[in-house]
Parts: C-alpha cells; structure tokens; sequence
C-alpha cells in the first residue's frame, strides 16, 4: 500500500518504522523550537504532515510505548483516528500524566500510526437482542482471572 503525503513545511519528517516488523509508523514532532508540557496538560504538536489514506481504512494514532512508560507522555485522546477523507495537518494532542514538566524536542518520535482496514455497518433497529449466557452481565461480570 501506498499512502500519499503532504509535507506542509519542508523539515517535516516522513514516518519512520522502528524495526522491519513493526506495525507502527512512528510520527515526528514538527517544532520549531522544544515545547515544555506542564503535569496534567495538553499541547497540541503538529507533524508537519497531511496524508491520504486510502479508502476503507483510518489511520489510528497510539502512544509510543517507550516515551508513555517513561516520560509519561501520550496522545491526549489515547487513540486517535483519522479517517479517509481528512485532508489537514496530522495533530498530534500531546498529554503529559507525570507530576513533572516533560519537554518534546524538534523531530522527536512522539507517536506511531497504524493504518487499518475497518467494516462499513448499517444499524438496526430492533425490540430485542439475541440472548447469550453472558446476557447483559457487564464491568467485571465475567470474573478476574
């Protein structure tokens, strides 16, 4: 699969995968200079990109293991999804759920994007639901381990 992209400025960095069996594309920051995130808040960090993807599948936007698990920063929404017919910047909300300031540098990997199929559904309208065994047993009704 080919996927089409946009640089909107020229230091923007395509998406890079960080080992041949990767399924994510890890997404650059776009900055001009470091911007510094205080505990429990939200910067928005451009990658400097638009993309096209293809019809019948959405780019899913995670969080790079390494920098949530030890710098305690992740997309904002925690999955991020950006449909096939988006043509504008890919934003990523930066969150920081540490209790101390966390700088992103310029061209830093800040999260991956995975591109995945996805079923175009219709939704019915009915008075009842088939019954299973679980029925509408929910949090935790099916036991801890």
């Amino acid at each position: 699969m080919k996927i089409n992209v946009k640089k909107l400025i020229p230091t923007a960095k395509l998406p890079t995968r960080g080992s041949e069996y990767a399924a994510g594309y890890d997404l650059y920051a776009a900055l001009e200079e470091t911007v510094v995130i205080a505990p429990h808040q939200t910067v928005m960090v451009s990658t400097g990109l638009a993309m096209e993807i293809p019809e019948g599948y959405f780019g899913a936007i995670f969080a790079r293991s390494g920098l949530a698990s030890k710098e305690g920063l992740r997309p904002a929404n925690c999955v991020g999804v950006v449909d096939a017919d988006y043509r504008g910047p890919f934003m990523i909300a930066v969150h920081n759920d540490s209790e101390t300031e966390r700088k992103v540098e310029p061209e830093e990997r800040i999260a991956q994007l995975v591109v995945m199929p996805f079923l175009p559904v219709e939704f019915n309208t009915v008075d009842e639901l088939a019954e299973t065994v679980r029925g509408e047993g929910g949090f935790g009704s099916t036991g801890k381990k």
